[in-house]
C-alpha cells in the first residue's frame, strides 16, 4: 500500500488507446479501494508509429495519433506547472471520458485544438493550455517516457504498459492488461492481484487474442 513516498505502479497511457483507457479505470476502481499511488506516465502512439510504414496505417490513423500527442503535449506542461499530484490523472480522465465514454471523437478530428480547449475548460484547467498542444519542446520528454516503456517491456508493444513497484528489487511490468470492460469492487481488487504476481515474477508472455468490443461503460 502507498505510504505517501513511494509509488505502487507507473501507467504509462497515450489518450486516444480504447484499451489503455479500459485498463486506466481498473486501475483507478482498485486505488480507491487501497489507496494505491500511481504515476500517470506517457507513451505516445505518435512517436511508436513514426516508422510505421505498413498499408494500414493509413493518414487517418496517424492524424488519431497526432491527436493522442497534442494531448499529452498538455499533460507535459500540465505536470510540470501544477502543483497538484493528481492534475495529470484528472486531465486524462477528462480527454478519456470525452473521447471514449462521450464518443466525441469525430468533433476531436475535425478540430484538434478546439476539442482538447474544450475539454480543458470542461474539465476546470486553463483554456490556454491548448496553446501546448503544438509546442515541440514537451517532445523530448514524450520520447524519453515512451523509450523507458519500451526498455521496461521490450519493443513490439502497445498501450497500456503498467510496472508494477517500480523502483524496487521487485519491479517488474507488462503490456496490458489488454481488458474490453474495466472490473470493479472486488474483481478488480483480485485481479490487480493476480497481475501485479505474474509481473513481478518471471513470466515473460502471457496472450489471447481479443474477446470483446471495448465497452465503455
Amino acid at each position: 500500500m502507498a505510504d505517501g513516498t513511494t509509488t505502487d505502479l507507473d501507467f504509462f497511457w497515450d489518450p486516444v488507446c480504447p484499451w489503455a483507457w479500459i485498463t486506466s479505470r481498473w486501475v483507478v476502481n482498485v486505488q480507491e479501494q487501497r489507496q494505491y499511488s500511481v504515476a500517470w506516465r506517457f507513451i505516445s502512439l505518435y512517436i511508436l508509429n513514426e516508422d510505421n510504414r505498413q498499408e494500414w496505417y493509413k493518414p487517418e490513423y496517424r492524424a488519431g495519433h497526432y491527436l493522442g500527442h497534442q494531448g499529452l503535449r498538455i499533460a507535459d506542461q500540465i505536470r510540470m506547472s501544477d502543483s497538484d499530484p493528481a492534475a495529470v490523472a484528472r486531465w486524462y480522465t477528462a480527454l478519456g471520458e470525452a473521447l471514449h465514454r462521450d464518443q466525441r471523437r469525430d468533433e476531436a478530428r475535425e478540430q484538434h485544438e478546439v476539442f482538447l480547449a474544450s475539454v480543458l475548460r470542461q474539465a476546470g484547467f486553463d483554456p490556454d493550455l491548448v496553446s501546448h498542444a503544438g509546442d515541440e519542446s514537451h517532445d523530448a520528454h514524450l520520447r524519453a517516457e515512451t523509450e523507458l516503456a519500451l526498455a521496461r517491456t521490450g519493443p513490439d508493444v502497445g498501450t497500456p504498459i503498467l510496472t508494477f513497484r517500480p523502483g524496487t528489487d521487485r519491479e517488474g511490468s507488462f503490456f496490458g492488461p489488454v481488458l474490453n470492460q474495466a472490473p470493479r469492487g472486488a474483481e478488480a481488487v483480485e485481479l490487480w492481484d493476480a497481475v501485479e504476481k505474474l509481473a513481478t515474477s518471471g513470466v515473460a508472455e502471457l496472450k489471447r487474442s481479443i474477446r470483446g468490443v471495448p465497452d465503455f461503460t
